[in-house]
């Protein structure tokens, strides 16, 4: 891929003036520099479709306080996957507001910068699917009472306003893709900006399946992200699953024996019937015991995993994790295998304490 001139960018955000060759029409907001960041409304609701494929049918969630509704276009319903588009502006943009930079709706990223932070290889099917999803993403229509920035909207709104696909062409005539330019809504510019409700996203996120991800997210965006507990029927209107109860209850029996989402553990727990209650024998088939989602938070991991080699330079920030990426640390949990990341702005090692006789 031919790649374009961007913006310099320092690893603290910060911006030094750039040259524009001939013929060039925009500087780029990529590479993204710090975590992966989403606003608390996006994790703690459900927006999104938990398909991989077309989506068809509407989604609707409502509470006392919150309502939300989503209607598909003709290419259906933005899913949880065409989401880590949105995450990936949304980081964009509180990665500007923390460099104390001015930010617009509109951002210009490159798709190999956007596959590289979500963990999506760069194959041409790879980006046929982005060209889909930013038409599910523009096409999506969204109502919901939940205020943004102070201001509430009355009608439905899309999470681009616009989204194209800038190429180029080779010698040879083949398309190259050169950016992706996108404008943010205005519902979730606000939020993002004013708000300033955004808080981080594990690395392991994009291994996750869509149940997964959406367990995390309302994990980390609800009850300061320390865990709680919920009744099943309540949990799976959160989550955004559409199948029935006693589908979701063995979906999640699954993913609590796998414990694989990170920095929460999942458990179900199931009320046991008063033994000494009547039993109406004239009525047939086992009645279900209800059930309680319980999450917690995992104790600190670098206490689990591995003997502290020396504190970070800088305090650690919500989520327990650096915001910088200076020095990538994987080391294995004494728990679990999966590998868990560990950020440090710095490690220094005097060479006498490497050395030793």
């Amino acid at each position: 891929m031919t790649r374009s001139p961007t913006v310099k960018r320092t690893k603290d955000g910060k911006t030094t003036p750039s040259r524009i060759p001939q013929g060039e029409l925009f500087l780029l907001d990529s590479p993204l520099y710090g975590e992966i960041r989403g606003e608390r409304s996006l994790m703690a609701f459900p927006f999104f479709a938990l398909s991989k494929n077309a989506w068809m049918k509407p989604l609707s969630y409502q509470t006392d306080t919150v309502t939300i509704e989503v209607r598909p276009s003709a290419s259906g319903v933005a899913t949880i996957y065409d989401k880590e588009i949105v995450l990936y502006i949304a980081s964009l943009m509180a990665a500007k507001l923390e460099a104390g930079e001015d930010v617009a709706q509109d951002f210009v990223f490159t798709a190999h910068d956007l596959f590289s932070v979500t963990g999506s290889n760069h194959s041409a099917r790879s980006y046929g699917r982005l060209s889909e999803a930013l038409e599910r993403l523009q096409g999506t229509q969204i109502k919901t009472n939940i205020e943004a920035g102070g201001e509430g909207e009355e009608g439905f709104f899309s999470w681009l306003s616009e989204a194209k696909l800038h190429y180029n062409k080779t010698r040879a005539g083949e398309r190259r893709l050169k950016a992706v330019k996108v404008r943010l809504c205005d519902w979730l510019f606000r939020a993002i900006l004013l708000d300033r409700h955004v808080l981080d996203y594990a690395a392991a996120y994009f291994q996750l399946g869509p149940i997964e991800r959406r367990i995390y997210e309302v994990a980390r965006s609800t009850g300061d992200g320390d865990g709680f507990e919920i009744d099943l029927a309540t949990f799976r209107l959160q989550i955004g699953y559409q199948n029935p109860l006693a589908n979701f209850r063995a979906a999640l029996r699954q993913i609590a024996g796998a414990d694989t989402i990170p920095d929460y553990r999942l458990e179900l727990i199931e009320t046991v019937s008063d033994p000494d209650a009547v039993v109406d024998t004239a009525k047939r088939g086992r009645k279900s015991n209800p059930v309680k989602v319980v999450i917690t938070r995992r104790p600190a991991l670098l206490a689990e995993s591995a003997p502290v080699i020396g504190p970070p330079t800088e305090s650690v920030r919500e989520g327990g994790r650096e915001s910088v990426r200076d020095l990538d640390f994987r080391i294995a949990s004494r728990d679990r295998q999966r590998p868990i990341r560990i950020r440090h702005r710095e490690l220094i090692l005097e060479s006498t304490n490497l050395h030793r006789n």
